[in-house]
């Protein structure tokens, strides 16, 4: 398991208690929302929006909390004071940790924020200290009990503008440049081959090896993160044997 390996986060998320699963749900939400308060409620031209709606897909979220959502950035001003922004830091084993935040209280989420990555091992840092590992990029996950025809996948979605085609056990992985993301993801829907994940997300330009107590305080420190109410997305280095 990586931190940048979206199967096994995927199934992570899959896995996960109706507490956090809820906290999901929350978060989609409120980027649906923002999207549509930013940009409109036509996917089509909004970009935004259209990554939003895969995450909701991805995650199996219902149609109404959606469509509540779409209303909402349509509708109320609440939510508008929302801030966006990102923050920096370390886990367990040096590992670099990047968090893109979402709040309408920096104060009480610096502090919130803080606490975390110092409970389980890590520390908060400056601006700039590790994003600079991280490479934005836009990915897409296949199932095998989808679509399993290895070759004509992977030529389909290079000549759509991928720039990496990786072969798992039960899944492929799709890299694209953020811009390409719309292409592929139209190359893929035109062939009737759904996704399990497709989405922009920040993958690290190396990975570290993580194994017993470090591993253990890694991913306690993501979870932890990841149940913050103003924590949109964690994305960190961290490599860890799937057993």
């Amino acid at each position: 398991m990586s931190g940048h390996s979206k199967w096994a986060n995927i199934k992570r998320k899959k896995g996960a208690n109706d507490a956090i699963r809820g906290k999901i749900t929350t978060k989609i939400g409120r980027e649906i929302t923002i999207a549509v308060r930013m940009g409109g409620p036509d996917p089509i031209g909004n970009m935004r929006l259209k990554l939003a709606l895969s995450k909701a897909k991805a995650n199996n979220i219902p149609k109404e909390n959606i469509q509540r959502a779409i209303a909402k950035g349509q509708g109320a001003a609440d939510g508008s004071n929302y801030e966006e922004f990102t923050y920096e830091g370390y886990g367990p084993g040096g590992i670099a940790v990047l968090l893109d935040i979402m709040t309408d209280n920096r104060n009480r989420t610096a502090a919130d924020v803080r606490h975390l990555f110092s409970k389980h091992g890590g520390n908060m840092g400056q601006d700039g200290c590790v994003a600079w590992m991280f490479q934005k990029k836009a990915v897409f996950v296949v199932e095998r009990e989808t679509f399993d025809d290895e070759d004509e996948l992977m030529n389909l979605v290079l000549e759509a503008g991928a720039e990496d085609f990786e072969a798992m056990d039960d899944v492929f992985e799709i890299t694209a440049a953020p811009e390409d993301f719309e292409a592929v993801a139209n190359a893929l829907e035109e062939k009737g081959i759904e996704t399990a994940s497709a989405e922009v997300t920040m993958v690290p330009d190396n990975t570290v090896h993580l194994e017993g107590k470090d591993a253990e305080k890694m991913l306690a420190l993501v979870d932890a993160l990841e149940e913050n109410d103003d924590v949109q997305n964690v994305y960190a280095n961290y490599e860890i044997d799937g057993e």
